[in-house]
């Protein structure tokens, strides 16, 4: 099981009055910044940040691995079925 996540959400103004705090909270997890009342940034760590912004393999590199011809994959048929609208 992983560690806890925090959720912590301040004002800009809480933000400006207490930077330290929001670094603290950020150990903790993402720190939302409001502006206005509206979500405008969020504060994580340098480590969370390079999770996030980690660089997989693209959808092209996949598609082009060795051997790709000899998966199989036959996704089932999609049957749509349409009725009537009734505008009553």
């Amino acid at each position: 099981m992983g560690a806890i996540v925090t959720i912590t959400t301040l004002s800009s103004r809480e933000f400006n009055q207490d930077t330290s705090g929001a670094k603290r909270a950020a150990k903790k997890g993402p720190v939302f910044i409001t502006d206005r009342g509206r979500h405008a940034y969020v504060l994580l760590t340098i480590e969370e940040y390079h999770k996030l912004s980690a660089n997989g393999p693209s959808i092209i590199e996949l598609l082009a691995m060795p051997g790709i011809a000899d998966i199989d994959f036959e996704p089932p048929r999609l049957e749509l079925v349409s009725k009537p609208v009734d505008f009553t």
